[in-house]
């Protein structure tokens, strides 16, 4: 279980808790007490007020991982555990970045915001705001392509994600119309 390997497998782990004061340095503390950094932490509160869901992003051995899962449902404020990804789900990151426009780069710029549907949210003489979300290989992409223009500073929210709902398939629609 060390960190620093590359050949580490990522994890992302969605944790819905009690939305309480202290919650989060309990969980986090849990990762860098095993000597895992989190790669990305996003916690929102869900439909219902009372209940907030984390999404961690770490990277590791699945047998400490698996101690760590075991370890957070131990937790009273702790609702649901589920390593994401031992199944499929659904992630994206929100990325907000300020670029450098000079004259003619503008319309460059403005292209490849385009072709990466991002949406320009800020403009000034010299600067363009935007915002784009996606997985973390299309803003990786992003990135690396409005680099020459000049990044001024970006700001980035971590991963979220969610599980897909369990694919249906064409015997089971079926059998799901007859009535018996």
């Amino acid at each position: 279980m060390t960190t620093r390997d590359p050949s580490a497998k990522s994890h992302t782990i969605s944790v819905l808790v009690e939305n309480q004061f202290g919650v989060l340095a309990r969980i986090s503390g849990l990762f860098s007490a095993r000597g895992y950094n989190i790669d990305s932490l996003c916690v929102g509160v869900t439909d219902d007020p009372t209940i907030s869901r984390m999404t961690v992003v770490v990277k590791g051995d699945d047998r400490v991982l698996d101690q760590i899962v075991n370890q957070l449902n131990k937790l009273p404020e702790v609702i649901e555990v589920i390593d994401l990804t031992k199944q499929d789900f659904v992630d994206r990151e929100l990325i907000m970045i300020k670029i450098s426009v000079e004259g003619s780069s503008r319309s460059g710029l403005l292209e490849v915001v385009e072709i990466f549907r991002a949406r320009v949210c800020d403009v000034s003489p010299l600067t363009l705001t935007v915002e784009a979300t996606g997985s973390d290989g299309k803003l990786q992409a992003f990135i690396d392509m409005v680099r020459p223009f000049g990044i001024v500073e970006l700001a980035r929210t971590g991963k979220i994600a969610i599980a897909r709902a369990p694919r249906i398939t064409r015997e089971q629609t079926q059998s799901q119309g007859r009535k018996d």
